[in-house]
């Protein structure tokens, strides 16, 4: 099962566990074009590892690669994405893998869109308040 989790109670448990692990699954072209989570102040490192590849496929080496980056089982994953679906997905993926603890952030980096369908204002990450950068 996989939990949703606020932006704000995602950046409290990178605060306080140095186990916590946020992994962002969007593609290289948002990171660069959109920004990143900053988690520098908490002592953590932001793992960019995308769920999809080119075209929207499902990234056949994204639990590979959560392992080669040093994750493991037992650790508590946070998975964000830009509004919470794709990161969804990546997390039950990791649960399926073996990985014990994986949450989503809900509503993801960007959130959905608001009025003026803009995204980072309505909620998520952005909208949240929390610290992040541009590429």
């Amino acid at each position: 099962m996989v939990k949703d989790v606020s932006p704000k109670d995602t950046w409290l448990a990178l605060e306080n566990d140095p186990e916590a692990c946020l992994i962002d699954v969007r593609t290289p072209e948002e990171w660069q074009l959109v920004g990143i989570p900053d988690v520098s102040a908490t002592g953590h490192t932001l793992y960019p590892i995308s769920w999809q590849v080119t075209g929207g496929l499902v990234n056949s080496q994204f639990v590979e690669e959560l392992r080669r980056a040093g994750l493991e089982a037992t650790q508590k994953l946070y998975f964000i994405c830009r509004s919470g679906a794709r990161s969804r997905s990546a997390a039950m993926a990791a649960a399926r893998e073996g990985f014990e603890h994986v949450f989503n952030v809900a509503d993801g980096f960007e959130g959905p869109p608001d009025g003026q369908m803009h995204r980072g204002k309505a909620a998520g990450w952005k909208a949240s308040g929390l610290p992040w950068r541009q590429n």
